[in-house]
């Protein structure tokens, strides 16, 4: 049976409010938590109106104190906004008020614009190419291996289990190299999957963490009792892809029947390219299609994202896919 984690941006509805949406969050991970699920992760992005996981380590802590079993984590922290020390002390913080169940996925992108960039105070493009070495950093400051001049308190010595994130052979490679689990980010940036875990596989050196490669790969998943109830609620993300592409983001709207329909060619088939790596229907369709996906990766884990205006439909979602697929 195929492990199933969660994927959570944080969304803000049109008419709610931030509270609102990290009540929302944390009322998923509940329900995730009581359906099986394995993981809970929540992405950093900034300067997004509709978004609100930016300070990453903090939704969290929220997340764990609204939750008792399952693992929580970043999927990711993009690790060029930070200082690599921050991010030990933030993270060992976690593994102390949650022990055991912490995860820290790292991205390079920046997740922020220059304007961002300016306003963390840091050289994005520089900070990028000392990705590798701040990952190292980053671990050594957790782990004591290779012992570091400075120590993390808290950090050093916590329990957390670190993941690379990646969209592209680049995350695969370095994975592989420090012999870390791979999570890739094919709900939004299918093109380099396959090359990408080939790659990962056939390159990858055990470590004193992990001694084989471990794959996670992400699908959008909406499930609901029809394929058209699902393909409605899958509307709202649909306008939120568009939004983001033509450069007018905002916080998230409700569905709107026949939407596709109502979109130029190419919008349309910027939609559909995105989505080659989804499940949006009855219960029927989420299993063919991720039993499709999870046979095509041969994935250790699938972590579905895919958000509804309506926080109980993705509630719903997450229970009938669980259904769907045990």
């Amino acid at each position: 049976m195929i492990k199933l984690s969660v994927l959570d941006l944080v969304t803000v509805r049109d008419t709610g409010t931030v509270a609102e949406a990290l009540a929302d969050s944390a009322a998923l991970a509940q329900t995730a938590e009581a359906a099986g699920y394995n993981r809970f992760w929540v992405a950093e992005h900034h300067a997004m109106d509709g978004v609100a996981g930016g300070a990453t380590s903090v939704v969290l802590a929220h997340i764990g104190h609204a939750t008792r079993t399952i693992r929580i984590g970043s999927g990711g922290i993009m690790l060029p906004n930070h200082n690599p020390f921050v991010i030990a002390e933030q993270f060992g913080t976690l593994d102390a008020l949650f022990p055991g169940r912490i995860d820290l996925g790292l991205g390079r992108a920046p997740g922020a614009d220059l304007r961002i960039a300016q306003a963390l105070r840091r050289d994005l493009a520089r900070a990028s190419e000392y990705f590798p070495q701040d990952v190292v950093e980053l671990r050594a400051l957790l782990t004591g291996t290779p012992e570091l001049p400075i120590r993390a308190t808290p950090g050093l010595g916590a329990q957390v289990e670190m993941w690379m994130l990646g969209s592209s052979t680049f995350g695969a490679q370095l994975a592989a190299m420090l012999g870390m689990p791979y999570a890739f980010a094919s709900h939004f940036a299918p093109d380099q999957l396959d090359a990408a875990l080939e790659v990962y596989r056939r390159t990858f050196k055990p470590s004193q963490w992990l001694d084989k490669p471990h794959v996670m790969a992400a699908m959008t998943v909406i499930c609901a009792d029809s394929d058209q109830e699902a393909q409605v609620l899958g509307t709202s993300m649909d306008q939120a892809f568009v939004a983001l592409r033509t450069g007018t983001p905002g916080r998230f709207k409700p569905p709107v029947p026949g939407y596709r329909q109502t979109l130029p060619p190419s919008q349309l088939a910027m939609l559909e390219h995105m989505r080659q790596a989804s499940a949006v229907g009855s219960p029927a369709t989420v299993e063919r299609e991720i039993t499709k996906f999870a046979e095509r990766t041969s994935a250790d884990e699938i972590i579905v994202s895919g958000a509804t205006y309506d926080p109980a439909a993705r509630c719903r979602s997450l229970e009938l896919t669980m259904k769907a697929l045990h």
